[in-house]
């Protein structure tokens, strides 16, 4: 089913719609569509987008993940991050998760990196953005997320070295990769 057509059933329809995403091949070429839940449960390779949003003073905004959810709860995240729906472009799925979780919308959001599919991503082939400096605050989505803080690349050094377990691996990852706070 189409996001929009996802969307409008939401509306129609209280009962939550299962999110339904394209299952990908090693090489993330599209196979079949399936719920997420069942290609999570069944370790199958698909898509996930995950957005960076930073200050004016280039501080990193870290989501902190609700208790409810499957993977990761109460740790902190990268700003935004979800699931690429079925049919649905990396980058229509990384503003649809920055406007659903923090209220945002990027003028521009440029990919900066990735990560291959693996046990460690969760078989996800993740695509990473930037939205850049944005002067409108966050406003997390509280069925969403549980907050979140902003932290400079000094702070997020102390957490992965001193308090890794209250982080993703996503994050880890991308901070020890380089990827969080490029050198311009």
């Amino acid at each position: 089913m189409p996001p929009q057509d996802q969307a409008m059933a939401k509306k129609a329809n209280p009962k939550p719609v299962e999110e339904m995403v394209d299952v990908v091949d090693e090489n993330d070429r599209e196979l079949l569509v399936m719920p997420l839940g069942e290609a999570h449960r069944q370790g199958l390779y698909h898509r996930a987008a995950m957005v960076l949003v930073y200050d004016p003073a280039g501080r990193l905004y870290l989501q902190k993940r609700a208790p409810h959810k499957d993977l990761y709860p109460g740790r902190f995240d990268l700003s935004a991050t979800g699931h690429v729906q079925a049919g649905e472009a990396r980058e229509e799925a990384a503003a649809r998760e920055l406007h659903e979780e923090l209220g945002l919308t990027a003028k521009t959001l440029t990919p900066v990196d990735a990560a291959q599919a693996s046990r460690e991503t969760a078989y996800e082939f993740v695509t990473v953005f930037s939205a850049g400096r944005l002067t409108d605050p966050p406003r997390p989505n509280p069925e969403e997320l549980a907050g979140g803080m902003f932290v400079d690349e000094a702070e997020l050094a102390a957490l992965v070295r001193d308090y890794r377990d209250c982080l993703t691996p996503a994050v880890v990852h991308f901070f020890e990769k380089g990827t969080l706070f490029p050198r311009l």
